[in-house]
């Protein structure tokens, strides 16, 4: 019983280190450009606007419907 609670122990002191606040002048140095969900955002944009711009594109991502309705 023993080892298992060490092992509780130590998962448990490991979980809280991993835990930090990061400052605002800290975030610059943190964010890096590969972990960006949209790597550019300009060409994200455009192609956003594109798929809003669309007939019958409810939202872009949305779902849409179109076509003449017989389906």
């Amino acid at each position: 019983m023993k080892p298992i609670k060490r092992l509780i122990s130590l998962w448990l002191c490991l979980l809280i280190v991993a835990c930090s606040d990061v400052l605002p002048r800290q975030r610059g140095f943190l964010a890096l450009p590969q972990m960006a969900l949209t790597p550019d955002a300009m060409e994200f944009a455009l192609r956003q606007h594109t798929a809003f711009s669309k007939e019958s594109g409810s939202g872009g991502y949305g779902g849409g419907g179109g076509g003449c309705g017989c389906n």
